[in-house]
């Protein structure tokens, strides 16, 4: 593209980026977001959550927490699908506590929790068997009108299937 001439773009570069993440080549989407960052575009929230779940995702998840927390710092603001990222990653790493941590936080800070980041903090809370918080979000969720997605559902109907009482009374 340069050599035709062409800057690319903050939506290109999230393509590119994208696809490095998704490739597992993480050293290269950090060069690239380095680059972008030194460049004259403005990254938007969807660059930091497309590299932050990208690092998450291959375990790196102090690094994604560290690029999570600069995120206010270059004047943006994490939306419900950074902060879903970063909850979904501090589960996976076994983190449930951090995650409901962050998970609490967003009330704190304004930020309106939907169904997507109930769900995820349900299934991060059953994926590492805390099933009495799990049972607790999930009430707290209804109670606020959200539902279940088929995931959710679907994991706690295999913990019922195991049990041989019922954990939602």
């Amino acid at each position: 593209m340069i050599a035709f001439g062409q800057v690319p773009n903050v939506m290109t570069c999230s393509i590119l980026l994208n696809g490095l993440c998704k490739s597992d080549k993480l050293e290269k989407a950090l060069e690239l977001f380095q680059a972008m960052r030194n460049s004259k575009l403005e990254l938007d929230i969807v660059c930091y959550n497309i590299l932050i779940d990208g690092l998450c995702k291959a375990g790196h998840i102090e690094v994604g927490k560290e690029l999570f927390h600069k995120i206010s710092l270059n004047g943006l603001k994490p939306d419900v699908y950074t902060y879903s990222i970063m909850i979904n990653g501090f589960c996976k790493e076994g983190l449930q506590d951090e995650a409901y941590q962050l998970f609490r936080s967003m009330g704190d800070n304004n930020r309106l929790l939907d169904s997507c980041c109930y769900n995820v903090m349900i299934q991060g809370f059953l994926q590492n068997n805390c099933t009495s918080k799990a049972t607790q979000v999930l009430k707290e969720m209804v109670r606020k009108g959200f539902s279940a997605d088929i995931r959710t559902a679907t994991l706690f109907l295999e913990l019922i299937l195991r049990s041989d009482k019922s954990i939602l009374i």
